[in-house]
């Protein structure tokens, strides 16, 4: 039985680790295309880690103290829904980042595995700052329910999702601190280049792409740690559930780069989850308190819902416009048309 507040969170990110290590070090030591079938095979060992963990938290073998029981386990299997729901969302930029930055196919896992990485850190601080908001501060549950409400009607009617790289704060930072490379080099996130004369390290457009990559992630989990505080209060559940989903983020974008646009009704859907969940939390004012397993249903109804309808109901889609301006152009000359995505 581990003891004490800090170790289960050591334990378990130990064991992340070893995953990402296995990951890099083996299965893609070398830069190269990844392919449905191993991309479906890592989604598919993540998912099985995370139902073992859930199976191991049920039957209270989770070797973590105070973590256990049906309870908890259905917390853990609601927050993972959840988050895995809204990384499918990330999906979508992911993909019109790596357009807008003609990112080979190769090197687009470099980045997606450094950002895992990157998103771990920031999640993990944001996670243990709402839950020291929470624990002082018990008003500012309804202060989350009330954004997840407007962040929820906010998703169903925008229409259109623009992305616009050159002006990105994060971009206009890198380009103060240090020379843009206009080529990629390899997998590359620093070469050394000559800029006026002299040999100097320069970004590579690479690095550009994995800041962007992570600054997304950064705006998703303003809105996802928050859903999963409803769900449960447990700082080791929020944690744990957030992080089975940032592992298969990866595989997920690799299995659904192609056919993203098929699912048009997932938006619809991940608004209807928000909207309810934003709205779970202020009941709670009025002493009423949905229980887990009624969350868990409406979460999985709702998702499963989208996705049937998406494949009943095919929409014809738009193509998307041509990018003619260089991202890491730094010239006055006004941008090209911006892609643009449902």
């Amino acid at each position: 039985m581990l003891k004490g507040h800090v170790l289960p969170y050591v334990g378990f990110t130990v064991l992340v680790f070893i995953i990402l290590a296995f990951d890099l070090g083996v299965m893609n030591r070398k830069a190269h295309v990844v392919k449905p079938k191993e991309a479906g095979l890592f989604a598919a060992f993540t998912m099985t880690l995370a139902l073992i963990f859930a199976g191991l938290m049920w039957t209270g073998n989770l070797p973590v103290e105070g973590t256990g029981g049906q309870k908890h386990a259905l917390e853990f299997l609601t927050g993972y829904l959840i988050e895995l729901a809204l990384s499918v969302d990330n999906i979508f930029v992911f993909v019109l980042i790596f357009a807008y930055f003609k990112v080979p196919p190769k090197y687009q896992h470099r980045v997606l595995f450094w950002g895992v990485l990157g998103a771990l850190a920031m999640r993990g601080a944001m996670i243990a700052a709402g839950a020291i908001l929470i624990a002082r501060f018990e008003w500012i549950i309804y202060v989350f329910g009330a954004f997840l409400v407007y962040t929820g009607i906010k998703m169903a009617t925008q229409d259109e999702m623009d992305v616009e790289p050159e002006s990105n704060p994060a971009l206009r930072l890198i380009r103060r601190i240090m020379p843009i490379s206009n080529t990629y080099h390899e997998q590359h996130f620093f070469v050394k280049e000559t800029v006026a004369g002299k040999l100097r390290w320069v970004a590579t457009p690479l690095l550009v792409v994995l800041v962007l990559v992570e600054t997304t992630d950064l705006i998703f989990a303003v809105d996802s740690i928050p859903a999963v505080f409803a769900v449960t209060r447990d700082p080791f559940l929020v944690y744990t559930s957030n992080v089975f989903a940032i592992l298969c983020l990866r595989s997920l974008y690799f299995l659904l780069a192609g056919v993203i646009d098929k699912f048009h009704y997932l938006k619809l859907g991940l608004s209807i989850v928000l909207v309810f969940i934003g709205a779970k939390m202020l009941v709670v004012a009025l002493h009423v308190h949905i229980p887990v397993l009624v969350s868990l249903l409406v979460v999985a109804g709702v998702l499963g819902g989208s996705v049937v309808a998406s494949l009943m109901f095919p929409k014809q889609l738009e193509e998307h416009d041509e990018v003619t301006h260089d991202p890491l152009d730094e010239s006055d000359d006004p941008p090209g048309p911006v892609l643009r995505g449902k």
